[in-house]
């Protein structure tokens, strides 16, 4: 069995690591909070905040030696899949599991390494859990007959559905291969669907713990594409043939009123930590903040529902390409389409949040859950107006969130170069740990060079320079992120310095909504080995249409999700970056 340095004996050992390894957040924006029990909230310079340490909460201590490794609970055991017909609506169950493939790209496997192994840390990774208030004014479901992310069948359920996730990883018995208690839970970003504070409120809930309502607008009832009557959409409770009814989907009497009813969050009972995406930052996850126009269309009482094919194209086309940054062409045509919004009911609560507000949100101790206070975010990075910031997972390993968001608009990201110098300065400044860098934006979606408004001469830097970057040092293990949906595994490999491996986990709005446990383990033999295990929500994969209980509305999610029309079927990846170990040689 491997050896594991476990939370609890590694709290004192990191305490007192804490002298010679002196983590600072350099360029002001960063704090470094443990995720082993110890937390650090350390600022720099003139704003330097007084040094607190505070014990947080741990996971539950990992099982007898003789349970691991295990397979319940996982994709390793089994995985939602069709179960009736080829084509139209298809039912879930049951499917076979996917087998653990491991990747030597970087380094060779040596035998024997399984009896040598020690656990150094373990984690989970949630992205794009994309919580959407989708009776929210200023969202685009017009946009479905162009892009399938514009409206989804599914999203009604996403509170539901994240709530069920938690409860999976909750369950969990520890690590899946070693056995080592469960360190914490990072979200790579995209929480919120459209920059709303009703999403960000039910995100925070869900994490840690509490009563959710995801309604918003009329207390009583649900005003929204849904049941407007047209055909463009999925009319759940009524009797019309809507597009989605002719391609099978099933009619659901009280599918709304159980959509917008309260769900019960049991919280993480790991301390969890939080990376910025670009629809947390951003209206419509692409238009640049703080236009007035867009905030009162978010808390008013006029939605538009449709819109002409031709205009629908044309506004589409001109977010993929970003050039519409900052929503001046969208907000023509709002403007011009007045007269056919349909009325709503008006709803503060609805409004855009901004970068503090966000901040100040996550720091405050009502939603701590299980810790840190913060999730990372510190009183430092208010103050500097940074979303960045470092932390220990362990002993020997640091972690390190970055804001990929351009605040100039556009769903694809890139960094300023402060944060750029500063994710360098803090790796070259801890090259005696090893370093996951996390993220929302993948190497491959990160090439905006839209000047951020608040620092125009700033130079944006793309995905090409931070692999450059994190290549030239050999203590980075990975970089963990999300974004495109899909699963995705790339070895990075710089032969002369050091190699890593870029980790992309599927979202968890679009089917096969997936988190992933990751797992770094020092095989003893010059490699080091980062195992990942996907996990689905903790919903039963066979769905019942009379059940609109929590966990049937969860199990329809998962359901609604893989039937949903023009949904990509090759977002669970290949085998290889599924479920896998990922080999590399030790600095």
């Amino acid at each position: 069995m491997p050896r594991t340095r476990t939370v609890a004996t590694a709290a004192s050992a990191a305490a007192s690591a804490l002298d010679r390894r002196t983590l600072l957040a350099a360029g002001g924006a960063a704090s470094l909070a443990a995720g082993v029990g110890l937390a650090l909230h350390e600022g720099s310079g003139s704003r330097a905040h007084a040094a607190e340490q505070r014990a947080v909460a741990l996971s539950r201590q990992a099982p007898a030696a003789p349970l691991t490794p295990y397979t319940r609970g996982t994709t390793l055991a089994t995985v939602a899949a069709p179960v009736s017909g080829s084509a139209g609506y298809r039912r879930l169950g049951s499917g076979p599991a996917w087998q653990r493939v491991v990747r030597s790209d970087l380094a060779a496997a040596k035998s024997g390494r399984e009896g040598r192994r020690t656990a150094l840390a373990s984690f989970v990774q949630f992205t794009d859990l994309h919580l959407v208030d989708v009776q929210h004014p200023l969202r685009y479901e017009y946009l479905r007959a162009e892009t399938a992310s514009a409206w989804r069948p599914q999203e009604a359920l996403s509170v539901a559905g994240a709530a069920a996730l938690v409860e999976r990883v909750n369950a969990l018995r520890g690590a899946p291969v070693t056995g080592s208690p469960l360190h914490f839970v990072m979200t790579t970003g995209d929480n919120c669907d459209n920059n709303a504070k009703t999403e960000l409120s039910w995100f925070l809930k869900v994490m840690s713990g509490g009563r959710i309502t995801p309604n918003s607008g009329d207390p009583r009832h649900y005003e929204g594409v849904q049941n407007s009557g047209l055909k463009l959409y999925w009319q759940p409770d009524a009797t019309l043939r809507d597009a989605d009814k002719q391609l099978g989907y099933p009619r659901i009497e009280g599918f709304l009123e159980a959509a917008i009813r309260e769900v019960n969050s049991p919280g993480l009972n790991l301390p969890w930590y939080a990376t910025v995406g670009n629809h947390d930052a951003l209206p419509g996850g692409c238009y640049a903040p703080g236009d007035s126009y867009f905030a009162e269309v978010a808390v008013g009482g006029k939605k538009l529902m449709t819109l002409d094919p031709a205009a629908a194209k044309a506004i589409w086309a001109n977010v993929g390409s970003g050039g519409d940054p900052k929503g001046v062409d969208f907000k023509a045509m709002l403007k011009s389409q007045a007269r056919h919004m349909r009325s709503v009911t008006a709803d503060e609560a609805r409004a855009p949040f901004t970068p503090a507000e966000y901040l100040k949100a996550h720091l405050d101790p009502a939603n701590a859950g299980k810790g840190p206070v913060g999730h990372g975010y510190s009183q430092a990075n208010i103050d500097e107006g940074t979303q960045y910031y470092a932390f220990r997972i362990a002993d020997d390993v640091i972690g390190v969130s970055l804001d990929s968001t351009d605040p100039g608009g556009h769903y694809v990201g890139s960094v300023g170069t402060a944060q750029l110098r500063w994710l360098e300065k803090t790796i070259r400044e801890n090259k005696d740990a090893h370093v996951i860098v996390f993220s929302h934006h993948t190497s491959r979606t990160m090439h905006n060079t839209n000047a951020d408004p608040a620092h125009p001469k700033e130079k944006r830097h793309g995905g090409d320079e931070l692999v450059a970057l994190l290549g030239s040092y050999p203590n980075v293990l990975a970089w963990v992120n999300g974004h495109s949906h899909k699963n995705k595994i790339v070895a990075h490999s710089a032969p002369d310095n050091g190699s890593f491996w870029e980790i992309s986990t599927a979202s968890h709005v679009d089917y096969p909504q997936l988190a992933r446990v990751i797992e770094l383990v020092d095989n003893k033999d010059g490699t080091i080995s980062l195992f990942t295990t996907l996990i689905e929500s903790a919903a039963p994969h066979a769905t019942d249409f009379t059940d609109l209980s929590q966990t049937g509305l969860a199990a329809l999610y998962r359901e609604l999700g893989y039937n949903a029309p023009g949904h990509r079927d090759t977002l669970s990846g290949e085998p290889s970056d599924r479920n896998t170990e990922l080999v590399l040689k030790k600095a």
